[in-house]
């Protein structure tokens, strides 16, 4: 009996001590907050992500769209969640535009800590076919000679359509009227039928449109010409020192522990080279990237100071 009972108390002294022992990360089910509508930019680049995360890493990633205050909402509540790595941000670099613009007093840049960068997807110079321009010198040049002649829309005030496109005036010495919409889908309509003739934004949801040539893409605002549209120069090929690369990324809460970041960033960059989510990105108009948590940091922090600089430089205010 007593060479029983000490077999059983090993037993359950291994059996317990293994019980005790914390599970490797994930251990259960990540909440993903996308701070926008389901089928936006963010969106697809989640889902794509997320499924193939969820056969990686052996749990379920799942989205939770907390749309509101231009993606605030969906920020704040990641960003004040619990930093044990069961909630991640998967967001446009609206995240560096709204710290810019908004400055809440939660501080999105110090709050929230860079995982790895996800895709690019850079935007456009696009003009309506009465606008008798060609190229970005061409259009600056109409441009001067009609000052406020010609106004653009963008998907609303403070954010990144508008911002890119206040670069690009100041940069070019142009005046150009902001018509403000809800989306850039609301826009559309006003830019078709050309009651506002520019517009600085994603490429690939007008693609169509420039194909059959109801609208003319003058150039892409990326610091490189775009691999998938290689004949497209790019706005800096004419005014140098102008870059935008609209941009998509993980976060996680201040204070999640490094190893979980580095295993995120580790499985992150894996998919960079799978076939499934490069499809489903260059679908959208985007391509794959990824890099350190520290590259993606720097990016953060340098588009930050970017537009903070743009703001500060059109007096912009919330309020406006």
């Amino acid at each position: 009996m007593t060479r029983f009972l000490v077999t059983c108390l090993a037993a359950c002294t291994v059996a317990f001590g293994a019980l005790g022992q914390p599970q490797p990360y994930p251990a259960k089910p990540v909440k993903v907050v996308v701070p926008f509508a389901p089928g936006g930019g963010s969106d697809i680049a989640a889902r794509a992500l997320t499924a193939k995360l969820q056969e990686s890493l052996g749990q379920p990633f799942i989205i939770e769209n907390r749309g509101g205050a231009g993606g605030m909402v969906g920020m704040e509540i990641a960003a004040k969640s619990p930093n044990d790595g069961y909630t991640i941000l998967i967001m446009s670099d609206s995240f560096p535009v709204i710290a810019a613009t908004h400055k809440p007093a939660w501080d999105p840049v110090n709050s929230l800590v860079a995982v790895s960068q996800v895709s690019v997807a850079p935007f456009g110079l696009i003009v309506h076919p009465s606008v008798p321009a060609n190229t970005v010198a061409e259009f600056i040049a109409l441009a001067k000679s009609k000052p406020g002649a010609f106004s653009y829309g963008s998907s609303g005030n403070g954010g990144l359509t508008h911002l890119i496109t206040e670069m690009f005036t100041q940069m070019a010495d142009i005046k150009l009227v902001h018509v403000p919409y809800k989306s850039t889908g609301a826009a559309l309509p006003d830019f078709l039928s050309g009651t506002i003739q520019v517009y600085v934004g994603n490429v690939s949801p007008l693609l169509p449109n420039i194909q059959s040539g109801k609208l003319k893409l003058i150039a892409v605002t990326s610091a490189e010409r775009w691999p998938l549209l290689p004949n497209v120069p790019t706005i800096g090929e004419t005014l140098p020192g102008f870059a935008a690369d609209p941009w998509f990324g993980v976060f996680t809460p201040r204070g999640t522990p490094q190893p979980i970041i580095d295993k995120l960033n580790a499985a992150i960059n894996k998919l960079k080279d799978d076939e499934d989510v490069k499809k489903n990105y260059i679908g959208q108009g985007m391509l794959p990237r990824a890099g350190t948590p520290a590259q993606f940091d720097a990016i953060v922090r340098k588009d930050y100071a970017r537009w903070s600089k743009v703001v500060a430089d059109i007096g912009f205010k919330p309020a406006d």
